[in-house]
């Protein structure tokens, strides 16, 4: 059963050639997002005030109306991270934390049986063998089924195996492998290359929301810091973003409260230098590939002010991100 749609190697778009200089220490530019125009009645990037209103070992009840199943959850490895501040962009500082900071949404890319009443017991079966496989794995934090049940898999206050190599930014911060960092929410669902409409079902958007909400009330998690599985991941061994495009395109921000993240520069690109190409827009969809793009434009600028080439200040970005890597696993 896949995890993640897991996209062959591709090869680096270095344009340039290098230039003879000096070693370089890039300034680092937290990442622009853009404003989003809100839909009538919904407070896009307000978090509520969300309280439990029951908790025993089976489920949780709270005041927004989420119920969170209980039967399937686990510990793991006890969060612990750093936060990289972007007055350091080399990485040698930081704030080591141990709340989330954010949260990764994803698809499972599991077996989905027709959702239809005749198939309710197919669906129920493959929604249990799901929930055991990624409990086994610690794969996420919580699972939304196909009937929008929210169920808890690795407790929050223990990092889940969801994110891999990931980079994401805040306005202030930077998050490189965000297992730790992030909480990790997975819908039982699929999603295409570069489709346009939301794949999860009506029950599992309204219990997203709802959960999205939570948390975000529970650990002070900004909207910005809400984003998918494809924003995020990327491929060191050919230094490319997008190994995994679960939710590259169709996520429904709005419906959840939160800005539309894909309008985001994709910080693994103008931070560390990733790359990506001709066949990106394909897999990612539109609205991802324009904040690559946008990226690539600041790494043009950062690689102009810099007096360097793009190959020679792409180089010296992925250093720095091999540094904090190696930093990592010290």
């Amino acid at each position: 059963m896949g995890l993640g749609l897991v996209v062959a190697p591709l090869s680096v778009r270095m344009p340039g050639a290098a230039n003879a200089a000096s070693p370089v220490r890039p300034t680092a530019t937290p990442p622009r997002v853009n404003r989003v125009e809100p839909a009538a009645g919904v407070a896009v990037g307000v978090a509520a005030d969300v309280w439990p209103v029951e908790k025993n070992s089976h489920f949780e009840i709270y005041s927004n109306g989420l119920r969170i199943e209980n039967q399937y959850a686990v510990s793991h490895r006890p969060r612990a991270y750093v936060a990289y501040i972007y007055v350091n962009p080399e990485g040698t500082g930081g704030e080591r934390r141990s709340e989330p900071v954010g949260i990764v949404y994803h698809t499972t890319e599991s077996l989905q049986a027709p959702f239809e009443s005749s198939q309710n017991n197919l669906l129920k079966r493959v929604g249990e063998s799901l929930l055991d496989y990624v409990r086994r794995r610690r794969c996420y934090n919580f699972v939304i089924d196909r009937f929008g049940r929210v169920f808890r898999i690795v407790n929050e206050s223990d990092a889940a195996d969801h994110a891999g190599h990931s980079v994401w930014a805040d306005d202030r911060y930077f998050y490189v492998n965000l297992n730790a960092s992030f909480i990790g929410i997975s819908f039982e669902a699929q999603t295409g290359a570069g489709e346009t409409q939301t794949s999860a079902g009506s029950a599992q958007v309204r219990a997203a929301a709802m959960l999205t909400e939570m948390l975000r009330s529970r650990y002070k998690i900004p909207g910005r810091n809400c984003v998918t599985h494809a924003q995020v991941s990327v491929n060191p061994s050919n230094m490319q973003i997008g190994y995994h495009v679960d939710w590259a395109s169709g996520f429904p921000f709005e419906k959840l409260g939160l800005p539309d993240n894909y309008a985001t520069p994709s910080p693994a690109v103008s931070l560390f230098g990733f790359a990506f190409d001709t066949s990106y827009e394909q897999r990612a969809g539109g609205r991802l590939t324009a904040g690559a793009v946008e990226a690539d434009r600041e790494l043009v600028e950062g690689a102009r002010s810099a007096h360097l080439s793009l190959a020679a200040y792409r180089k010296a970005l992925h250093l720095r991100y091999l540094k904090i890597m190696a930093s990592q696993r010290g």
